[in-house]
């Protein structure tokens, strides 16, 4: 952390590009990180090479209608050179122009594989367009299994090559876009513990830049260094940024943003606007321009209607078949719960779910039978600061439990609650039912059914603050979506292979 200190004033200089000095561009261009390049031309590559490979694959499985497929029975030179060089070429150009190879939606969000999906689905069009013009008579079956093994080998490939950027990202630091905050310095730090929160996400702030003077932030501890009273393009010039992030009322000056604007023309510096929208997904902020003003349109949450109705269906198929095939697992952990400690295999619980109505949670008892009696000397040693009691080296809890609960394997049970309608597979955790009313935030999570899994449990689980664990619930009832539930469940695969923060 670093004391707000003091500041230093750059002296003026003749201005030569936009009001700024070319030598100063020059510099700041190449400083400004290019880490999208080489990773853009890794994709186009992936691309190429999987459009090829799906071609390949076709070709051998379908070998009788290969030539029919492309339409060249007599030819296999050009035959070739259509399935290995035109056709994967025609994805990479068609994903280009669909945005896909775009740096501001690679590595971060569902907007690159959304792109994929939309280039493919141009490619098949182009395909059949291409077919029809040239009464070009295909193979259905080599067509499809070409086309539909593409797009899923290039969204492994992407899928891939993100893992690998994040974990570049996280390690080191590196790949990612050096922001320089600009606003008042309340506004910046909540901007800066906003896009700190995911190191992946590549946001990788350098320093603030503070528009309410030095008073402000006198005495003051902070994680990156503050400025007052700079040029800001110089400042972004001086510690290496490519992004410049307008935070809060900081784009509130008439005619200020558009001259930044302007000014960032052809330096390869970014520029972004972060309004007070915190723990809003994008999905419910639409720009509706009127005259030239750029007004943010927040749509209410959607917590009923069609999409509902899939998650509750969902929910209940997926507990059924659940339970049906881990039986043969349910008695192995049984009869070793049994043979650890003398007493029920089940741990029932008094929780509060969907609108307040409580509801006994199903668990595999992880803890010796007198658990509960031993509670009363432990309290002072909790290691959370929210309504549940958490150690991690708790001494109630037998080997087998221990075993239970780093692996998860102790909630397996609560697909029954969630066959019978008081849990759901996704959703905020479940609160104890002997902690009184729920006042205030908290009470807000009561409006879904609580989840097996959840944002929690996707972001560190037990090793969360309750205020943090809130946050992340909060966050959910308020931008739920099926595709959402869907990204959870696919995340908490790896958290619990990880075993991270189970205990």
């Amino acid at each position: 952390m670093r004391h707000v200190d003091s500041f230093e004033i750059q002296p003026p200089t003749p201005p030569s590009h936009n009001g700024v000095p070319r030598s100063a561009w020059a510099r700041a261009r190449r400083r400004v990180s290019r880490w999208h390049r080489p990773y853009i031309a890794a994709l186009l590559l992936l691309d190429f090479g999987a459009a090829a490979l799906a071609s390949f694959v076709a070709i051998q499985i379908f070998d009788q209608a290969a030539s029919g497929f492309y339409g060249v029975e007599e030819d296999p030179t050009w035959f070739h050179t259509i399935a290995f060089g035109l056709m994967p070429l025609g994805w990479v150009v068609i994903l280009w122009g669909s945005g896909a190879y775009d740096r501001r939606y690679l590595g971060l969000g569902p907007d690159e594989f959304k792109r994929v999906i939309r280039g493919g689905v141009a490619v098949a069009a182009t395909v059949s367009f291409i077919a029809f013009a040239t009464v070009t008579q295909l193979s259905r079956w080599t067509v499809g299994f070409a086309l539909l093994g593409a797009l899923v080998l290039v969204l492994v490939g992407r899928l891939t090559a993100r893992f690998v950027l994040h974990g570049v990202r996280s390690r080191s630091g590196h790949a990612g876009h050096r922001m320089v905050l600009v606003g008042t310095l309340p506004e910046c730090l909540e901007v800066y513990t906003a896009v700190t929160r995911n190191p992946g996400a590549g946001l990788v702030p350098v320093a603030i830049h503070i528009t309410d003077g030095y008073a402000a932030a006198r005495g003051i501890e902070t994680p990156v260094p503050v400025y007052a009273g700079r040029d800001v393009l110089a400042l972004v010039r001086e510690v290496g940024g490519d992004t410049i992030a307008i935070c809060g009322s900081a784009s509130a000056e008439p005619g200020e943003l558009r001259r930044l604007a302007w000014q960032l023309e052809g330096s390869g510096v970014d520029l972004v606007v972060a309004p007070q929208l915190t723990d809003i997904a994008g999905p419910r902020v639409h720009i509706r321009p009127i005259e030239g003003l750029p007004l943010l349109h927040v749509e209410e949450p959607t917590l009923s209607g069609p999409a509902l109705l899939a998650k509750n269906l969902m929910d209940r198929v997926a507990a059924g078949l659940g339970l049906l095939l881990l039986t043969p697992v349910f008695l192995a952990i049984g009869l070793a719960i049994r043979l650890s400690d003398p007493g029920p295999v089940f741990f029932r619980q008094p929780r509060v779910g969907h609108e307040g109505r409580t509801f006994r949670v199903w668990k595999f008892r992880t803890m010796y039978v007198n658990a509960e009696e031993r509670l009363a000397g432990l309290v002072d040693q909790n290691e959370t600061d929210g309504m549940l009691f958490k150690m991690k080296q708790d001494p109630r809890v037998f080997p087998v439990g221990r075993f239970l609960r780093a692996s998860s394997l102790d909630e397996l049970p609560q697909l029954i609650n969630v066959l019978w309608g008081e849990m759901s597979l996704v959703g905020p955790r479940p609160l104890p039912a002997d902690d009184g009313d729920f006042l205030g935030d908290v009470r807000r999570r009561l409006l879904v059914r609580p989840g097996m899994t959840g944002l929690w449990q996707v972001s560190g689980r037990s090793d969360l603050s309750w205020d943090e664990a809130v946050r992340l619930d909060l966050y959910y009832v308020d931008n739920w979506s099926l595709a959402y539930d869907l990204s959870i469940l696919w995340r908490t695969v790896g958290v619990v292979l990880a075993r991270k923060g189970a205990y």
